[in-house]
């Protein structure tokens, strides 16, 4: 097997109101287990439309693995589909009607009767133990491909799936491996990246290199693979160290971290503390560094000092600083990184001040407009940023900045000033 095909299930997928977050789970399994995951889709509750959709992802892929459809009630057709899919009959399994009665019983229900459509079962097909639910997960041979029927709620479906799907899977996997490396980037477009990293990982025909765009920087995607995983380990290393020497400063993980966590770990290295002065972004980086397990040993404490009063009663702004160079300025930044460092009695203050829109905007001050400063006692770091797009992209490309300024500073790739 190296080939997979997910369906997901289900009419409310089809709606802005569920996600399908069993398919993400599904693939890294599979990616673990050497197989490519080629196609995913998502059907609704139609037996037509169901039917076919197996019938193409058979033509397709060695393995199709569906998720939901298999309740008791009457817009669930999964077990039908698949049935009319491969011209078989669906028969009543007696073990799986027992534990269903027997698992009511337990609860002091009674069951009813359309329970038992949880019996039903494509002729052929292994029941697969359901420890969380009343549905069974299905696996059905069929030569060298197979078809896997799992139920919808990710507690019951990741179950069997770990205990009765992957050893299945894993004996006719083979040897082939998949073989991955991630590096995160910050403070760089994506363009300028593409420019300097394309002629090194272009003769790597081998490795699959992936560029994403996220809200936490850029991602770099490299995959291999491989039947022989030793080679492989080694390749994607050169890779991935040529790359990370390319990019220098701007990319902060090759272990798949997060910047808060990276920054965590740069705090607690240096012996260092922090305390923050937010305005536009309102909180969003003393959430985030709170998020950090054992953050009590680098945070100080957050102040939201939205207001022009509040940044002077809280942070100690000056009234006159602020009508001089307004709020949305280097002097306030740094007045803000300062006044919060002083008052906490950390190593660090960061201060941030802008114009996250749609409204603030002057003929001198665009939104999107972001001061942000890092001061320490011996100076300060200030850095006048412009974000597009809306006002929830403009508050988290700035924490994100924010975030990023202080990993630099505590790498020694940038200095305060005096």
């Amino acid at each position: 097997m190296r080939r997979a095909e997910i369906i997901a299930v289900g009419s409310e997928l089809l709606t802005p109101f569920r996600l399908d977050t069993n398919s993400l789970f599904l693939t890294e399994q599979l990616n673990r287990l050497g197989i490519a995951v080629i196609r995913k889709s998502v059907v609704g509750d139609d037996r037509n439309e169901l039917s076919e959709a197996f019938r193409r992802a058979l033509e397709r892929a060695d393995l199709v693995i569906s998720s939901g459809g298999l309740g008791p009630t009457e817009d669930d057709l999964t077990r039908d589909a698949l049935a009319e899919a491969l011209g078989r009959r669906l028969l009543p399994n007696e073990r799986v009607l027992a534990g269903i009665r027997e698992r009511f019983a337990r609860l002091s229900r009674a069951m009813p009767p359309n329970n038992e459509r949880q019996a039903m079962a494509p002729e052929g097909a292994l029941v697969l133990p359901n420890a969380y639910g009343t549905a069974p997960g299905l696996w059905l041979e069929l030569g060298a491909r197979a078809v896997v029927l799992l139920p919808g709620p990710p507690q019951e479906l990741q179950k069997i799936f770990i205990d009765h799907v992957r050893p299945l899977v894993e004996a006719r996997a083979g040897a082939r491996r998949m073989i991955h490396r991630q590096l995160l980037v910050a403070g760089m477009p994506e363009s300028d990246l593409d420019h300097r990293i394309a002629p090194i990982y272009g003769p790597y025909r081998e490795v699959e290199t992936t560029i994403l765009a996220s809200p936490g920087g850029i991602e770099i995607h490299l995959t291999a693979w491989s039947e022989d995983p030793a080679r492989s380990e080694l390749l994607l290393d050169e890779l991935s160290s040529r790359i990370a020497t390319a990019l220098g400063e701007a990319v902060f993980s090759t272990k798949g971290e997060s910047l808060d966590e990276v920054v965590a770990r740069r705090l607690q290295g240096a012996g260092a503390t922090i305390a923050v002065a937010e305005s536009c972004t309102g909180g969003l980086v003393s959430e985030r560094l709170t998020s950090v397990p054992g953050s009590s040993l680098f945070f100080r404490g957050g102040v939201v000092s939205y207001s022009n009063q509040m940044k002077t009663a809280w942070v100690g702004v000056p009234e006159a600083l602020i009508e001089r160079h307004g709020a949305v300025s280097a002097e306030v930044a740094v007045a803000m990184a300062e006044g919060v460092r002083r008052s906490s009695g950390a190593t660090l203050g960061l201060g941030i001040t802008g114009i996250a829109g749609p409204g603030g905007a002057t003929p001198a001050k665009s939104v999107g407009t972001v001061h942000i400063a890092l001061t320490e006692a011996s100076g300060a770091y200030e850095r006048l940023l412009h974000f597009g797009g809306d006002r929830e992209r403009i508050r988290r490309l700035a924490a994100q900045s924010a975030l990023d300024m202080v990993r630099r500073y505590l790498d020694g790739a940038l200095t305060v000033r005096g």
